[in-house]
């Protein structure tokens, strides 16, 4: 039997009912939302044979330990992604594209990462278990669905990990503002990871000395640093640019 948890916002569930309905078994809504996005949910939810049931917004609150619900919670089947990595690559039918998080802790910026992942068709995010978020209900709403398409494989030892990507031959590209060469100048055709740290902290020592280069974003403006996902999202929106190219 599937494991059943909890998502919650209108971003995660209207997702999940698009992707992949027949895993949501209830959604519970405010009836107080009578705006058009509650609406459009319950058409949605209706089109695809989902139960809608009426919840107040104390009980949701309750359900959701006090989170930001918006006044929409689903109850649904765990996603049946991919959690081992060697299962990732071994299916691979293109060159591996890989994003990998050092110490990112804010949940907001986990799910923001997933959603750019998943624009970028990003194979898998990798991110140590220890120091660093995982998928939370904070995450999942925040990634509005992307946690339900992109593999997350959280790795007891980063070093270690990106040691055995790169005996696969998978080419390691750390961001690095104090990086030589900015990331225009890099060849990005071939299996790569993308590996970035907290904004303001970066990436751990032992994790910039497992990358095979760095690589800076150019800064034209004033501001010194971009968000991770801001990051992640130029990055990995520069290789499928090259990548088309070949």
């Amino acid at each position: 039997m599937s494991e059943l948890r909890l998502i919650y916002g209108f971003h995660a569930v209207t997702g999940r009912l698009r992707q992949k309905a027949a895993g949501v078994k209830e959604i519970f809504l405010d009836p107080s939302r009578t705006d058009r996005r509650a609406k459009d949910l319950a058409q949605l939810a209706a089109g695809r044979g989902v139960r809608v049931i009426s919840v107040d917004g104390a009980r949701l609150d309750g359900m959701t330990q006090h989170a930001r619900h918006q006044g929409v919670v689903a109850r649904v089947e765990a996603a049946s992604l991919a959690r081992d990595l060697d299962e990732v690559l071994d299916r691979l039918e293109e060159p591996a594209l890989l994003l990998i998080l050092d110490g990112i802790t804010d949940p907001h910026n986990l799910g923001a990462c997933l959603r750019v992942a998943d624009a970028m068709g990003v194979h898998a995010v990798i991110a140590p278990k220890d120091r660093a978020v995982g998928i939370t209900p904070t995450v999942e709403k925040v990634a509005s669905g992307a946690a339900e398409t992109v593999p997350f494989i959280a790795v007891t030892n980063l070093a270690r990990t990106l040691r055995e990507l790169k005996e696969r031959e998978i080419w390691l590209i750390g961001a690095d503002q104090e990086a030589g060469q900015d990331l225009y100048a890099v060849k990005l055709a071939g299996p790569l990871g993308w590996v970035l740290g907290a904004e303001g902290e970066g990436m751990r020592r032992l994790t910039r000395e497992n990358c095979d280069e760095l690589a800076r974003i150019p800064m034209l403006g004033t501001v010194e640093s971009l968000n991770v996902s801001v990051s992640a999202g130029v990055c990995l929106a520069e290789t499928r640019r090259q990548r088309r190219k070949t």
